[in-house]
């Protein structure tokens, strides 16, 4: 991806592109001017004074670009102008900036950081969900909830400052410009009776509501398909705005997450997708299961 100095840090349709995805954007033009060089991760990660491990993290936007460390890179790939230099370190300087999810780095693993950066940039999120209600789609009281399952014995501040960050994160739905959420649920997850009977009630009436927004799609699996597709459980693919950036699949695990975008494990996932999205119920017919299964609470 090319970002040139006028278009730095945005995407298309004007909004600004968060962290995560500038690192992405601009490890992508590290690894290009890398490959046209003929240069090896070897011999770059020694220009820097690191690993061939270490370009492979700042390719792939784990991780934060020092300046030392982009100047010697673009010395190195040939880089001389500039006016071409300086927009790499503008560029680099507004994706070292933290997200706004930094003020609760003190609860969040650094491999879900770099999730919340992706989803506050995509365009498009497709999720499907086998046990939890998506976090995107949570009330507070049935996050709560969850969060209690695995965090149960933090002090209440700390929960409460969990639940805030899970309903900010909500906040994409809702803002200018809002990426498409759509998301395939199985009927075990709303079955399931986290918190209680009230809980799950409030969180059913919920998911009728925000389906309602033109950018939301819910979709319910429910018992009668039998087996499907997602036989290895959760996942979701990310779509951003910028076309030269691949889709990204996000697998989460219990104490660490994988990030998938090579051309095979997408074509894979997103048929899956598809096929499940075609297994679920409609949407319309999805409005009416919830309201019985509400109804049930």
């Amino acid at each position: 991806m090319s970002i040139e100095p006028e278009r730095q840090g945005k995407q298309q349709g004007g909004s600004t592109a968060g962290p995560t995805v500038l690192r992405i954007a601009l490890g992508g033009q590290l690894r290009r001017l890398r490959e046209q060089r003929g240069i090896s991760r070897e011999a770059a990660g020694d220009a820097i004074r690191g690993s061939h491990a270490k370009i492979s993290r700042l390719e792939l936007g784990r991780v934060s670009f020092r300046e030392r460390d982009l100047n010697d890179l673009l010395t190195l790939y040939g880089v001389r102008d500039s006016g071409e230099r300086a927009a790499f370190m503008s560029l680099a300087r507004q994706a070292n900036e933290p997200g706004w999810w930094h003020q609760y780095g003190d609860l969040l693993p650094s491999w879900f950081e770099t999730y919340l950066g992706l989803e506050q940039a995509a365009e498009i999120i497709r999720t499907y969900e086998a046990q939890f209600v998506p976090g995107l789609l949570q009330t507070p009281d049935y996050a709560r909830a969850v969060i209690l399952l695995g965090h149960g014995q933090e002090p209440e501040a700390e929960v409460d400052r969990r639940v805030a960050l899970r309903m900010r994160r909500q906040d994409i739905l809702t803002r200018p410009e809002p990426p498409t959420l759509w998301a395939v649920i199985d009927e075990a997850a709303l079955r399931r009776p986290i918190g209680g009977e009230r809980i799950m009630r409030g969180q059913i009436e919920h998911l009728i509501r925000i389906s309602e927004l033109p950018n939301v799609t819910v979709q319910l699996l429910p018992y009668s398909v039998g087996g499907h597709a997602a036989a290895g459980g959760p996942f979701t693919i990310v779509r951003f705005p910028e076309t030269d950036l691949p889709d990204v699949v996000y697998l989460e695990q219990l104490t660490s997450a994988l990030y998938l975008d090579k051309r095979n494990d997408l074509d894979q996932y997103q048929a899956v997708m598809n096929l499940l999205s075609v297994q679920a119920a409609t949407p319309q017919d999805t409005t009416q299961l919830l309201r019985e299964l509400m109804d049930e609470h």
